[in-house]
């Protein structure tokens, strides 16, 4: 017996052996499929760089009366960081303004360095904007891009450099091992060709390879966090930012911002990032409208309409009063959890240069007619020649729509995503002199031939504009002549020499800004070029806005070389992406075809005919110099002009108020004992301040409050969302009185309540002294 349970007791510690082995061998196997599946460590972020919204020129339209007087909804910056464990990492920057801009590109590297050493710079950032034409200008250094501006606007300038920096920052401070997965897709009706006689130039053999005559795919990259599940998207999408016209003066982010707030609330609202607190009420379906949000710890209110009448109008309009300080502005309705992610979903621009958002068509103001083809005039002048939005004559709903379907497009990528990206993360990035750029291309005869890009010049049809913002006077597109008047016009400033002249041939030059040097360079001459791989996913980084045709060329190329050699690396199995507005701004790329036709783009490509084979020729290097593992020369640094830069807009001198009327003070309240519907429109009017004296960053001018029980107000809508436009105002040009008019357009899918409107703002004394302010109105019954 003895020896039997000695036996069993041996037998036992064995088959015990054994299984802590096989779990041992089980849970590691386990680990490292755990670490197998966590790709790269990813980390997003997002910040505020809403600039002045008063007395700036807009950037975009190039049109001087297009000042800044309100919000539509604001601006951000948004970053991704993927980097390899132990290894290389690239940073992706998208903004919510009309460009990148040279001169914030080398803040924010130098602010970069200055803060985490080497691991960030020029090779591995890429800051890109969407191209919208309703933010604030003044924040380029080369004076053609800040003529209209009055010249450099440092406010509009430090919000754009410190909002990337901090959004690089919260992505640093994010990076969590995750993965990436890449989708992509077709979306039909979010862009029209609005220059097709220049597209029609290309080969008919070019053409035919393709079934549209603008790109329609969008491409989606979606981060998922091992620990808190998707927690952000960006993609690439090619349309211009031109919903919003070349009148409009409220801040925005235009249809791809638009899309970018409803895809973040559509996440606030699936309740991503796992294990944050939601602030949303509604969830929405495809293809409905849009709904919109409201803190969700606002229970339904009573449904007695006289109780409810009875307490509102218990609360009256407060009366302005003072703040102790910009701390003191109200509760964001968005606002981050800690040291939890956020959700952060850009929408980013891609080969853009002859794609409009106005889809309808282009038609004359005068007669409704459509526009010459050839040269988008109406009975001869361009003025009248116009392109309509989805939503005309609304351009707040062309914008909308256009942004509500590149979101929806984005929201079915993002749920249907599937292919996991995987490989290394590599960077190329050199500059190079786009004035006198060596070409080789292939000669008739079968062998090469050197050509050359040319000084940078704007031709007549640049200022003839498009049929998104048409220019003035009698320019029109299509124009590879010229004309004697503005000619002479042109040489009191430079008059272009011969050789440039044979150069940029057939474009007749307007303004020879390459050679314009006083009071310092008025255009760009070296530009950066880079791409960045994060598996197989290749963006091609490009400092402007190249057409349709165009952008295949380069991605066609670039994609050739990558795929061939036999390396192994690239399969066909490649996601190009063009990211147009990059690192810095050097306008339009066309093809040498539709260069010839001379229209807004090809008048706009600066560098003459040959600038797209320049582009494929140094993209191809440095696509081999990646494959081969090769570096490359940093190439000549672009100046750097900040210390020479000239400004001309007054700052505010004081702000007042009539007597016996404080800030904030209701100028024109909500009716008492109102009661509104969906739909409806509340306004109220506020005395106010200039938007200058504190641009609210990552605060708000305008706030909708709901009320919760019988005393506690609530914040349910801010100067973020599209339904409510804070609009700022001067009873005359010189006046140093203001008022902020709040307009809420009440959505469908609002909880019945009690609301008031609040407006945020701060006073400047004729000392300088800054003082913060707030007031409310009359509160009102929303059913």
């Amino acid at each position: 017996m003895g020896l039997f349970l000695l036996s069993y007791s041996h037998a036992h510690t064995a088959f015990a052996s054994i299984w802590f082995w096989l779990l041992l061998v089980l849970f590691f196997h386990n680990c490292r499929e755990t670490l197998s599946d966590s790709t790269y460590l990813i980390g997003l972020g997002s910040y505020d760089i809403t600039g002045p919204a008063a007395d700036v020129n807009m950037m975009g339209y190039a049109n001087a009366e297009q000042i800044a007087s309100g919000i539509h909804f604001r601006l951000q910056a948004r970053s991704f960081i993927v980097a390899e464990p132990g290894g290389n990492r690239v940073v992706f920057v998208n903004l919510d303004a009309c460009m990148a801009s040279q001169l914030v590109t080398i803040k924010v590297i130098e602010r970069l360095k200055s803060r985490y050493g080497g691991i960030y710079n020029e090779q591995n950032v890429v800051i890109s904007g969407i191209h919208t034409h309703a933010g604030p200008g003044g924040y380029l250094q080369y004076i053609v891009y800040i003529v209209t501006s009055l010249g450099f606007v440092r406010q509009s300038f430090d919000v754009i450099v410190d909002g990337i920096e901090k959004s690089i920052v919260q992505a640093h401070e994010n990076l969590r091992p995750g993965n990436i997965f890449v989708n992509k897709g077709e979306l039909l009706d979010a862009g029209a060709n609005r220059s097709p006689s220049a597209y029609l130039n290309n080969p008919a053999s070019e053409r035919n390879q393709y079934k549209y005559d603008v790109d329609k795919e969008m491409t989606l990259l979606k981060f998922v966090d091992d620990e808190y599940g998707p927690v952000g998207s960006f993609n690439w999408f090619a349309t211009h930012g031109t919903s919003m016209s070349r009148t409009n003066s409220l801040i925005s982010g235009d249809n791809k911002g638009a899309a970018a707030r409803f895809m973040e609330d559509w996440a606030g609202q699936k309740g991503f990032p796992k294990g944050i607190n939601s602030i949303y009420h509604d969830a929405f379906g495809v293809g409905s409208k849009l709904k919109r949000r409201v803190s969700s710890i606002i229970p339904q209110p009573h449904e007695n309409l006289n109780e409810l009448q009875q307490l509102a109008s218990s609360f009256q309009a407060s009366g302005g009063r003072r703040l102790a300080s910009s701390l003191s502005v109200g509760q964001r309705v968005r606002s981050g959890q800690g040291s939890k992610p956020k959700f952060v979903s850009a929408f980013c621009q891609s080969n853009c240069g002859d794609v409009s958002p106005n889809v309808l068509g282009t038609f004359c103001i005068d007669t409704g007619l459509p526009c010459d083809f050839n040269h988008s005039t109406c009975n001869g002048k361009n003025e009248l020649c116009y392109g309509r939005g989805p939503g005309y004559p609304d351009e707040f709903e062309s914008t909308r729509i256009i942004g509500e379907r590149q979101f929806i497009k984005a929201m079915d990528l993002f749920n249907t995503a599937s292919e996991q990206v995987k490989g290394k993360v590599e960077y190329r990035h050199t500059y190079l002199d786009f004035s006198q750029l060596e070409v080789n291309l292939p000669s008739s005869g079968g062998g090469q031939e050197v050509v050359k890009t040319c000084p940078a010049a704007m031709g007549f049809s640049f200022a003839a504009g498009t049929t998104d913002g048409p220019g003035a006077f009698d320019f029109k597109q299509g124009d590879d002549e010229g004309n004697l008047f503005w000619k002479l016009v042109r040489n009191l400033l430079k008059t272009p020499t011969k050789e440039q002249i044979e150069c940029q041939k057939p474009k007749p030059i307007l303004l020879d800004t390459g050679d314009m040097k006083q009071p310092y360079d008025w255009a760009p001459s070296i530009l950066p070029i880079q791409i960045i791989q994060i598996g197989q996913v290749v963006i091609l980084c490009v400092p402007g806005e190249f057409t349709t045709m165009a952008g295949r060329r380069l991605r066609d190329a670039v994609q050739t070389l990558l795929t061939s050699g036999g390396t192994g690396e690239f399969g066909s199995n490649i996601h190009m992406v063009i990211a147009g507005l990059s690192n810095t701004y050097s306008q339009y790329v066309t093809t040498f075809e539709e260069y010839q036709i001379q229209r807004y783009e090809g008048a706009s490509t600066l560098y003459g005919p040959h600038t797209l084979s320049a582009y494929i020729q140094e993209f191809k290097k440095l696509a081999s110099a990646l494959v081969s593992g090769q570096n490359v020369q940093p190439g000549p640094q672009p100046p750097d002009l900040l210390d020479k830069q000239i400004s001309l807009l007054p700052g505010v001198v004081v702000d007042t108020t009539p007597i016996g009327v404080k800030f904030g003070d209701v100028s024109a309240d909500v009716p008492e004992n109102s009661t509104f519907k969906p739909g409806d429109m509340v306004t109220a009017t506020f005395w106010s301040a200039c938007p200058r004296n504190d641009l609210l960053t990552d605060g708000t001018f305008a706030l909708v409050e709901i009320l919760d029980g019988s005393n506690t107000w609530f914040p349910a809508y801010d100067d973020d969302d599209l339904c409510l436009r804070f609009k700022w105002s001067r009873p005359s040009k010189l006046s140093s009185r203001s008022y902020a008019t709040i307009e809420w357009r009440i959505p469908e899918t609002v909880i019945s309540g009690i609301y008031r409107l609040r407006h945020f703002g701060a006073s400047k004394s004729l000392f300088g002294s800054i003082k913060h302010f707030t007031g409310t109105s009359h509160a009102f019954v929303v059913l």
